[in-house]
């Protein structure tokens, strides 16, 4: 199989790159590099069977020529995955998530290019009242420009499937967390414990249930999917059956680095900003269905984030964490 990445420099796309040459597959990678990182990528560059090409998916002209040459699928990642900032910067979701998906799906029609991954999120649930929450949940009002992104990529992958004989395999993730992980709450939380390790502030009052996802398992279920599904427009949920609160996830990590003493300031509300929604558990039988399950717990999956973090002190912005 011959596939193309967007995205494919950063935490979920380098890593689904590693698991697909590990496979056997051709692989090219396209990022503009605004948040992937060359060490994510570096190792694969003299593998044969690896392509990197530095690409902003905003140039419609230049994603049509990136796309020619024979290709089975795309698996599209890239995007802004900065939920909290969008009602600061309005039209950064528009941009990023919204002009780019249309672009990648001209460029695959020129091309031929039939088949499409699509990372989708939980989030275009909105503040739902059905938990797990199922694939075929109605839809509340959306709180946040991400998910309003995202539920646009899926209808206009949809209505592409339709009109030009595609097939699409859309997952709606959990938020992701594991090796290369570089944005987020345990990030965050590492950030703030490398500048003092006796406080954690909170954006949140700490009671907001969340799922959370290893990125090895994430990978499995993605290729799963694809492998065990063969419907024109195929839709997953991709989480865990378990949620965790924000306070337990400042309590894992604490724990993990070993520190004590630690205080917390919480913050006002269940959700730290415009559009976060406070609960978030997704129905994930589906993709059970066709013998996928997470291999991790969340609080597995945390402690692994920690580790690497730990190990790659460069990833949080500073030489944090290393000892003498």
């Amino acid at each position: 199989m011959r596939a193309i990445i967007t995205g494919g420099a950063g935490f979920i796309g380098s890593n689904l790159a590693d698991f697909l040459l590990e496979k056997g597959w051709t692989v090219k990678v396209v990022d503009n590099l605004s948040a992937g990182r060359k060490e994510f990528y570096e190792h694969n560059l003299k593998n044969p069977n690896y392509t990197f090409e530095k690409l902003d998916l905003k140039d419609a002209e230049a994603v049509k020529a990136s796309f020619a040459g024979g290709w089975d699928i795309v698996f599209h990642l890239a995007a802004n995955a900065d939920v909290k900032g969008g009602w600061k910067n309005p039209t950064i979701d528009l941009k990023e998530n919204v002009i780019t998906i249309s672009n990648v799906l001209e460029a695959m029609r020129e091309n031929k290019i039939k088949k499409i991954m699509f990372s989708s999120t939980g989030s275009i649930y909105g503040d739902t009242n059905v938990f797990p929450t199922p694939e075929d949940a109605p839809f509340p009002i959306q709180t946040s420009m991400y998910g309003a992104a995202k539920l646009y990529g899926e209808g206009l992958i949809q209505s592409y499937c339709e009109a030009y004989d595609m097939q699409c395999w859309i997952y709606r993730f959990v938020s992701i967390m594991g090796e290369r992980y570089t944005h987020g709450v345990v990030f965050n939380f590492l950030q703030q414990l490398a500048k003092d390790p006796k406080k954690l502030e909170f954006l949140s009052d700490g009671t907001a249930l969340k799922s959370y996802l290893y990125v090895g398992d994430c990978i499995r279920g993605i290729i799963q999917g694809i492998e065990k599904s063969n419907d024109k427009i195929n839709i997953f949920n991709l989480g865990t059956p378990e949620e965790m609160d924000v306070k337990t996830i400042g309590d894992t990590v604490v724990q993990k680095m070993g520190m004590s003493g630690v205080t917390y300031e919480l913050g006002p509300e269940p959700g730290g900003w415009i559009g976060d929604n406070p609960h978030i558990l997704l129905d994930i039988t589906k993709l059970q269905k066709l013998g996928w399950k997470p291999s991790l717990s969340i609080k597995e999956a945390i402690e692994r984030t920690v580790d690497w973090l730990k190990d790659n002190p460069w990833a949080l912005g500073g030489d944090y964490f290393r000892g003498p």
